[in-house]
Formats: structure tokens, C-alpha cells, sequence
């Protein structure tokens, strides 16, 4: 709204007015405002959820400390929502729809997450939202965001392997010697469908979904999308529900997501600047800067929730906000084109979710085989496994963000490590 009004105002020349063109001054923006937002409604949402006795119930898992943080008010994923949203909304171009995107991914997986937590907390019922809603759910997130990158006409990339004959072709008229000239110019490359994306480590680093119909005999590629569309159910659904594991200790989903969204900032600025992709030689996204902003508002109301959710915990963000932050990164990073990237990205998320899977696979074949199942860690997921080894919860959190920042780094590197 706010990008309307100075829009408006610098075409009458008002000072200043123009700054608002530019991204990183919108960017910037965003993380401040955002900020600002989950530090001062954090508070008045902290003391309203401790009012109204909205506190965690904490089952005896024999953690230390863990029966101490008993009635901390949770629900605090409505900060972070809160703190994204209107920064969005005041910042953006709203008719862009990389953006209505991820608005939508926003306030739909806020509600799947606050219905949970309603639930445990208003029902009294510890398990929540059944495992199957909440799947339910993601998997028509999925959907909607698969069928709109395949089939919406605003969702185009600029082809690299674009030959001569496509480019836009336009005629220019001079004047040479007194005499009238036409010439003619190839002014820029196509932009176009196309279900490419991104392949780390490899030089000509771009895969088509596409090849794999070929055996269909699908030589254009117009059956991929029934390829295209379940893998992004798939992304969506393991990032979210990931980020949703990883939410178990104080500052520990709030800080590894902050880390992963200043990489995500990076990787969707560069794509989306035409001098920065070709030097990079990456794909060129048309319109995707303004995506920059959302996960700069995203990077804001993570370290502002992390102020208040940081060790000692005065409020949790619960499936309102876990489930919200994974569903938004993978969707982002589904957006440009860097989904093959998040097993290096959100390794964090990745290890937790396959510590799961290891210690319920192993507990299931021990018992069958010994008659007694048997665990591979001493607890899952993966954070719980250090703090039975004895760590301190506040040393496991800073360890693990530590490890998700080299991870970053690395994702980061990937640009030109091929």
C-alpha cells in the first residue's frame, strides 16, 4: 500500500519518493518494520496468552528442564505471521503474484497450525489436529502452488539457451547522411513457461522436469506438470513438516529459519537481477525481486520471535508458526527454482526429519527380529538425542544454528562451485 502511495507521489516530483523503486530500500524496510512488529505485539501477545491461561501442556519425557517450562503461552506463531504480513502488504507490489503466492501459503498454513494448537490447548487434547488433517492439508497447498508455477502466465523464466532466431526482434529508424535508415535489434530474450530448475554442483546446472515424460513419448514436455505438480506436493509437506520437528527447543525453529531465509533473500535477489544471473550464469526469474521483500519481512519477524522465544522461553510459536515457516521457505524456494538446493539449505530440517524416520524404521526391525524394539538414538528427534547425552538445551540451539549457517554458506557457494 504504502509502495502505491509513493509510486503515485513521485509522479509529482516529490523528494524522496522514487526510493521506494528500489528493492533494497524496500528490503531494508521490511526487516526493520517486521522487526519492530514481533517486538512490540510480542509483548501484548505474551502477557494476553498468560492472562487467558493459553499455556503449552508438556508431557514427562524426562528431558531436564523440561517440566519448568509447563504453561509458557504458546501460539506465538501469530506473531511471526503478523510481522510478515503487514510489512507485505505496506511494501509489495500486490499484484505480483510470486507474492499473492506466498501470502496465501502464509495464511493458510497459520490456520492448519493455529487449528492444531487450538485444539491441545482449548480441547485439552495433546495430539492436536490428527497427523492426517495436517498432511491433508499441506498436500492441497501443493497443489494450488504446483498448478499456478505450471500453468499461470506470469510465472516465466528467461531461457539461457535461447538461440538468435528467438530473440524479440524490433525495427528502429534513423537518420544517416540525410537519409532515413532502418535497422533492426534483438533487444532482449524470451521469457516463457518452462518446469527448469536449478541442479547444484553441475555446470550446466539446469534440469527440466520435463525429460522425465520423454519415455510417454511426451517429446514437449505438456503431460510434466503430472510429474511437476506431486513433487511440489512432496517439497511442501517434508519442509513443513521438518521445520514442525525442529521446533522443540527454545530459539531452536526460530534461529535455523532466520538463517535460511537470509539465504533464500540472496538466491532470489540474484535471480531475479538480469547483470547478477548472467555473470552468475543461473536462471533469470522475471519479477521475482519483489520476493526479496517477503523473506526480508520473513527474516525480520524470525529474530524478533527469536528475542522473545531465545532461552529461557517466554512463549512457544507451536504449529502456528512451524508449520507456517517451513511452508513458506519451501514454496520459496519452490518459486526460484532452487528446490534441489534444500536438502543443503534446510539440513537442519532434513537431519531432524530423518532421525525420525531412522528411529521409528529401527524400533520397528528390532522388534521384529528380537522381539524387543530397540532405538538408534536415545531419543528423536535429533535435538532430544543431545540433550539426553547431557547438553545444555541453550548449547544444543546455538550448535545447531551455527551448523545450519555453514550450510548456508554452502548453498550460497553452489552459485559458482560447479
Amino acid at each position: 500500500m504504502l509502495y502505491y502511495l509513493f509510486d503515485w507521489l513521485d509522479k509529482f516530483d516529490v523528494p524522496g519518493a522514487g526510493v521506494f523503486q528500489y528493492i533494497s530500500f524496500r528490503a531494508a524496510s521490511a526487516i526493520i518494520l517486521s522487526l519492530f512488529i514481533s517486538m512490540i505485539i510480542g509483548k501484548w501477545v505474551i502477557r494476553f496468552l498468560q492472562k487467558k491461561q493459553i499455556g503449552e501442556s508438556i508431557r514427562d519425557l524426562g528431558l531436564e528442564g523440561q517440566m519448568e517450562k509447563k504453561g509458557t503461552p504458546t501460539m506465538g506463531g501469530i506473531i511471526i505471521i503478523a510481522s510478515v504480513l503487514i510489512p507485505v502488504l505496506l511494501l509489495t507490489k500486490l499484484n505480483n503474484i510470486y507474492i499473492l503466492l506466498m501470502i496465501f501459503t502464509t495464511i493458510w498454513l497459520g490456520l492448519i497450525g493455529f487449528v492444531d494448537d487450538y485444539i491441545k490447548v482449548f480441547k485439552k487434547n495433546k495430539e492436536g489436529l490428527s497427523g492426517k488433517m495436517k498432511l491433508f492439508g499441506q498436500i492441497i497447498l501443493g497443489l494450488i502452488v504446483g498448478v499456478i508455477m505450471y500453468f499461470h502466465p506470469d510465472v516465466v523464466i528467461k531461457d539461457k539457451t535461447a538461440t538468435h532466431a528467438d530473440y524479440i526482434k524490433t525495427e528502429q529508424v534513423f537518420t544517416f547522411d540525410n537519409a532515413a535508415k532502418t535497422k533492426t535489434i534483438f533487444t532482449d530474450s524470451p521469457a516463457k513457461h518452462s518446469t527448469k530448475t536449478t541442479i547444484p554442483f553441475v555446470k550446466n546446472n539446469e534440469f527440466d522436469y520435463a525429460w522425465l515424460t520423454r519415455w510417454m513419448g511426451d517429446e514437449t514436455g505438456k503431460w510434466s506438470f503430472l510429474l511437476f505438480i506431486p513433487i511440489v506436493v512432496f517439497i511442501i509437506a517434508g519442509v513443513s513438516n521438518g521445520a514442525n520437528l525442529t521446533d522443540g527447543l527454545d530459539g531452536l525453529a526460530a534461529g535455523t529459519s532466520a538463517v535460511v531465509a537470509v539465504t533464500i533473500a540472496i538466491l532470489a535477489y540474484v535471480s531475479g537481477n538480469a547483470v547478477f544471473a548472467d555473470y552468475l550464469n543461473i536462471m533469470y526469474i522475471p519479477n521475482i525481486s519483489e520476493l526479496v521483500i517477503f523473506i526480508a519481512a520473513l527474516v525480520g519477524a524470525c529474530i524478533g520471535f527469536y528475542w522473545w522465544n531465545c532461552y529461557p522461553a517466554q512463549i512457544f510459536m507451536g504449529d502456528t508458526g512451524s508449520l507456517t515457516l517451513g511452508g513458506v521457505i519451501a514454496v520459496s524456494c519452490i518459486i526460484i527454482r532452487k528446490e534441489l538446493l534444500i536438502p543443503i539449505l534446510c539440513a537442519i530440517f532434513l537431519l531432524q526429519s530423518i532421525s525420525v524416520i531412522i528411529q521409528v524404521l529401527y524400533f520397528k526391525y528390532t522388534r521384529r527380529k528380537y522381539g524387543e524394539g530397540k532405538r538408534y538414538f536415545l531419543m528423536a528427534p535429533l535435538h532430544h538425542h543431545y540433550q539426553k547425552k547431557g547438553f545444555h538445551e541453550a548449547k544444543i540451539v546455538q550448535r545447531f544454528i551455527v551448523v545450519g549457517i555453514l550450510f548456508a554458506v554452502l548453498t550460497v557457494v553452489t552459485l559458482k562451485l560447479r
